[in-house]
């Protein structure tokens, strides 16, 4: 995120719309902002359209704008751009693309919604960069835009100043991210509440995804080893496999880890085979030790002390969670609206793993 340090300075949201903007993709990021100034965050949320005129929504409702693009003078710290169905003439759209990249310049952070990482692809803000959308659209990204490295089942992903969020309401968690950055996690999970919504949800597409978050490193021998990590966490990963893949140390490794991802190798391993495992477990029907073995957890048993260790709930309830809407269910993860977690990790166990 922006700043790992949350103060009490106020911040400018700046909302692009364009004729055929999804609604709830403005709404949602919008409510969750001013929502926040209720619970002491200080955001000033302005919507600025090519014109300064209103545009008609997807849903044929009319939006009116603060400001058109030219009448923009100050840096804003977040700019959010909604999608839209009509995505694919959008990207075709030079003067619209430009206006993204005049807003982009002048943000300190810069988050699409839902098909908006299509805008933001076409405008060239994300070559090289992770990235997620829509799952329906996931794949379709990718190949328009092969520079782009697509993170399919993240609810949102941060790579250096830009962020790309999922369908519609991941918006929302986006957002609350960005509340939790900047005002810190009392006055998020307060907005969350008052919003009857996830202050972070469950599954593979946990919202602060070890996977998806990409770790920033300039280090490029790290980088391979988080790489290999992400694309398949089911490999051999021990230190040994780490030191050789980056052609360095073991004690080398270690200590990259610690100054630049902030955790043991061991621990981001685990953390990744989670959410790999998750993932599977939420979207698919294999057994249990077919999912323990594709993500790198060997047996049924290894799986399920650490789910019960980190979610507090076994891989069989986890599942079930995702079968029912949830009312009345016992064993759940989710506890007054978080997941629980509690990183107790025996580090020699996994490296031997």
């Amino acid at each position: 995120m922006m700043s790992k340090h949350p103060g009490t300075g106020s911040h400018t949201v700046t909302v692009f719309v364009f004729p055929g903007v999804r609604l709830l993709d403005v709404t949602g990021p919008i409510e969750v902002f001013t929502t926040a100034n209720e619970f002491g965050g200080r955001y000033r949320v302005q919507i600025v359209s090519q014109d300064g005129r209103e545009v008609i929504t997807s849903a044929g409702t009319r939006l009116g704008a603060d400001l058109s693009v030219d009448d923009v003078q100050e840096p804003c710290d977040v700019l959010v751009v909604p999608g839209g169905p009509e995505w694919d003439t959008l990207i075709k759209d030079d003067a619209l693309l430009d206006v993204v990249r005049q807003l982009d310049e002048n943000s300190r952070c810069t988050a699409s919604v839902c098909t908006g990482a299509f805008l933001l692809a076409a405008a060239g803000l994300l070559n090289g960069r992770r990235a997620t959308t829509h799952w329906r659209h996931a794949q379709e990204l990718a190949s328009r835009f092969p520079s782009v490295r697509v993170a399919p089942d993240a609810i949102f992903v941060q790579d250096g100043q830009m962020m790309t969020s999922a369908g519609v309401s991941a918006g929302i968690d986006l957002s609350l991210a960005l509340v939790e950055d900047h005002y810190g996690a009392e006055v998020a999970r307060s907005v969350a509440k008052d919003m009857v919504v996830f202050m972070q949800r469950p599954g593979g597409q946990s919202q602060f995804s070890v996977r998806t978050r990409a770790p920033h490193t300039h280090q490029q021998m790290l980088r391979r080893v988080l790489d290999a990590v992400a694309e398949n966490p089911g490999a051999n990963h021990t230190l040994t496999a780490m030191a050789r893949r980056a052609g360095i140390s073991v004690r080398h490794v270690t200590r990259l880890f610690y100054e630049e991802v902030g955790t043991t190798p061991a621990r981001y391993v685990e953390q990744v085979r989670l959410e790999a495992a998750q993932a599977l477990l939420e979207t698919g029907d294999d057994p249990m030790p077919v999912v323990a073995r594709r993500t790198g957890f060997g047996s049924p048993e290894s799986l399920r002390r650490a789910f019960v260790r980190h979610l507090g709930v076994t891989p069989g309830a986890f599942r079930a969670s995702f079968r029912t809407a949830g009312r009345g269910h016992e064993g759940s993860a989710v506890r007054g609206g978080a997941v629980v977690v509690e990183a107790r990790v025996d580090d020699d166990e996994l490296s031997a793993a």
